[in-house]
């Protein structure tokens, strides 16, 4: 009777355990690589690598800046990897501006990212979804613009709904969108690479032509090759919910940028095979120019699979981007609701919420193109700010535990090249990063204001409170039980 009675008692305590609201630990090392690979592959790779040819000047050194960017990359990758075992906690750029630098960074980033950034770049994705998924119904005449814009708020609404659901369930989508993304790949290096192996290489010869090459224009190559790699930091975002993440976060990530450089560089080896660089000039959908010249039957495929590619990579955003809000609003800088998480879902769900009205709003407002130019200064000034915010930690605290270290000399080279981007961008395109200052630098009252000091009048307080509550239970989310970090 007593083993009984003990049995029972175990069993009680396990449902407690189970009911308590937190985060799971539920990402291992496969969705923890997909995601980021997933992240990273959007639509870049299949519509635009002319940008960084027509910047570079030649079919060699568009190769060499490919490789370059991915190699920059994985070095920013590998930061992210030392400050994401370093600390454990989910919030990404967020947390470790507020680990290393203080609050008032971390605040701007968590202000421009959430009112700004993220928002814009959803729309932008989205939209390419929407056009990927209409347009081959209406070509060769232009696909009306309504339509394209009902499907990209279709698309965004699924995701949405997607990651308000359940952890799990946006887990496994984004494992299955990547391997499709990457079948889309495969489909476009393999007959690249027959048709290399059978000797077709007059595009490679005097590939290295420097007489179209201007240095002022060659960091604008760079710019496009780094967009297409950009998304390699959203692991850093969910953190708490990575399994084993001393281990798996610098495995998933040394492993998905290497895949990811080694396929980008195979690919537009694929297109150069394939085209001369005057063709892919000309090209709007480089990926649709090709699979017409070289898979002839497969081509209306290809973009299907473009329209998937950019649905996994805004699954990949609202995933990891709500986190970074939850943190903050867990640290007092955002409202507490968005702290919360769902009692039964375990999911962010308000911070998952909040982007999808202003998401929509972009869209339907096409304010995106401009907010799009402005997103790669403040992405690039605060990726900068937390690796030198890691090398100063470093300094200050040289026995803070830290599972993975980088090497320095990679930490600094990356720092250097991040503030010389944005150096350059400064120079290059003063009217839009003057923008995009401005813009981030309209967070500092707002954090004098409602964080520093909190300056807003009783009455105001009451009712912001009263609507919180309110939201609270329509929700049904609380606040987490259990500490995750």
């Amino acid at each position: 009777m007593d083993g009984i009675q003990l049995k029972k008692e175990d069993d009680k305590k396990e449902k407690k355990e189970e009911e308590v609201v937190h985060l799971r630990r539920e990402i291992g090392l496969l969705p923890a690589v997909c995601f980021i690979i997933g992240t990273v592959v959007g639509s870049g790779i299949f519509i635009a690598p002319k940008g960084v040819l027509i910047n570079s000047g030649s079919v060699g050194l568009s190769l060499l800046v490919w490789a370059l960017c991915g190699v920059l990359s994985l070095f920013g990758a590998l930061c992210y990897a030392e400050l994401g075992t370093s600390f454990t906690k989910s919030g990404g750029h967020y947390t470790y501006l507020l680990e290393t630098l203080g609050p008032l960074p971390a605040f701007l980033r968590l202000w421009v990212e959430f009112i700004f950034i993220r928002p814009a770049v959803a729309s932008y994705v989205s939209l390419a979804f929407g056009t990927y998924v209409v347009e081959p119904f209406f070509a060769p005449c232009a696909a009306p613009e309504v339509l394209i814009k009902l499907v990209s708020i279709l698309g965004l609404t699924v995701v949405v709904a997607i990651n308000c659901w359940s952890v799990t369930l946006a887990s496994r989508t984004q494992i299955t969108l990547t391997f499709i993304k990457m079948f889309a790949l495969v489909l476009i290096i393999v007959p690249g690479m027959i048709a290399l192996a059978k000797g077709k290489t007059e595009n490679f010869q005097n590939g290295f032509e420097v007489d179209s090459l201007t240095l002022d224009r060659l960091p604008l190559a760079f710019y496009n090759g780094l967009y297409a790699y950009g998304g390699w930091f959203y692991l850093n975002f969910v953190t708490e919910e990575v399994i084993n993440p001393n281990r798996n976060i610098p495995l998933a990530i040394i492993c998905s940028m290497v895949t990811v450089t080694v396929c980008y560089v195979l690919v537009n080896v694929a297109y150069y095979t394939m085209m001369t660089p005057a063709e892919l000039l000309l090209s709007d959908a480089v990926a649709v120019t090709f699979a017409n010249r070289a898979l002839h039957g497969m081509a209306s495929v290809i973009p299907f699979l473009v329209a998937l590619s950019c649905l996994g990579a805004l699954n990949g955003g609202f995933f990891g981007a709500p986190r970074m809000l939850f943190v903050g609003a867990r640290e007092g800088h955002w409202p507490p609701i968005f702290s919360m998480i769902h009692i039964r879902r375990r999911t962010p769900l308000p911070a998952v919420l909040l982007l999808y009205p202003l998401a929509v709003l972009m869209l339907i407002t096409e304010e995106i193109y401009q907010l799009i130019n402005f997103a790669s200064f403040a992405r690039w000034f605060f990726i900068a700010l937390a690796t030198l915010g890691m090398l100063i930690h470093r300094y200050r605290f040289p026995l803070h535990p830290r599972p993975f270290k980088v090497p320095l000399i990679i930490a600094v080279t990356f720092t250097v090249v991040c503030f010389f981007i944005v150096g350059l961008s400064l120079y290059s395109d003063p009217w839009n990063t003057g923008w995009s200052c401005a813009l981030t630098l309209t967070g500092v009252p707002v954090y004098y204001v409602t964080v520093y000091r909190y300056r807003l009048p009783h009455r105001w307080s009451r009712i912001f409170n009263y609507l919180s509550k309110q939201l609270q239970i329509l929700l049904e989310v609380a606040q987490q039980e259990v500490q995750t970090y």
